[in-house]
């Protein structure tokens, strides 16, 4: 066999799946080389015994023979060698735009929906501070009657406190409580100073 440089055309001979070794042999015949599973090419195909294959021999540290970047013969595939990069895939504009525009249509959505969210959350908060729990409402006092009702009484004379004014001259029809039209009845009697409520 040669050294390192010369290809040579032979079948793997042995493979042990789990140690991921074996050994091929030239077609021209001599003894077994020892190959490992990193001297095959990268392309997803497990090392098949009696499958045909060309190879380069090298020495290991040891200086042992080993056979070394295998190629399966009818595979257009290039080597993987030191210094080798894989084509990048360049995908085609339309199928970028495609997956670009779904992207995007996916987060307007998402955005929206948080943005539906969050409007919801403040329009709910700002109409439970609009309208008073029902704590507070259960705690307010029912509105007290009025003890006075209109009575057909008309004149400041009649009345008997400045609340009582008040009441009749809101509430009853043709009162005449307030003679200089300012809202207040019987300044002179009730609705003063002294007795103002």
């Amino acid at each position: 066999m040669s050294t390192t440089g010369n290809r040579f055309e032979g079948t793997l001979k042995k493979w042990d799946v789990e140690r991921g070794f074996g050994f091929v042999v030239a077609a021209q015949g001599g003894q077994d080389v020892f190959v490992h599973v990193s001297a095959f090419p990268r392309d997803g195909h497990q090392p098949i015994v009696g499958e045909p294959l060309t190879f380069e021999i090298e020495r290991d540290r040891d200086g042992r023979k080993r056979a070394a970047r295998v190629q399966r013969p009818g595979v257009s595939r290039p080597m993987k060698t030191p210094g080798h990069r894989r084509p990048v895939r360049i995908q085609s504009r339309a199928s970028w735009s495609l997956g670009t525009a779904l992207i995007a249509l996916l987060l307007v959505a998402a955005l929206g929906g948080y943005a539906y969210n969050q409007y919801g959350d403040a329009r709910s908060r700002a109409v439970r501070l609009q309208s008073p729990p029902q704590d507070a409402l259960a705690a307010q006092p029912p509105p007290e009657r009025s003890s006075f009702q209109c009575d057909g009484r008309l004149h400041c004379s009649q009345m008997t406190s400045c609340i009582e004014a008040k009441f009749f001259l809101k509430n009853c029809p043709g009162t005449q409580m307030d003679g200089n039209n300012d809202g207040v009845p019987c300044e002179k009697q009730w609705c003063n100073g002294l007795f103002g409520g």
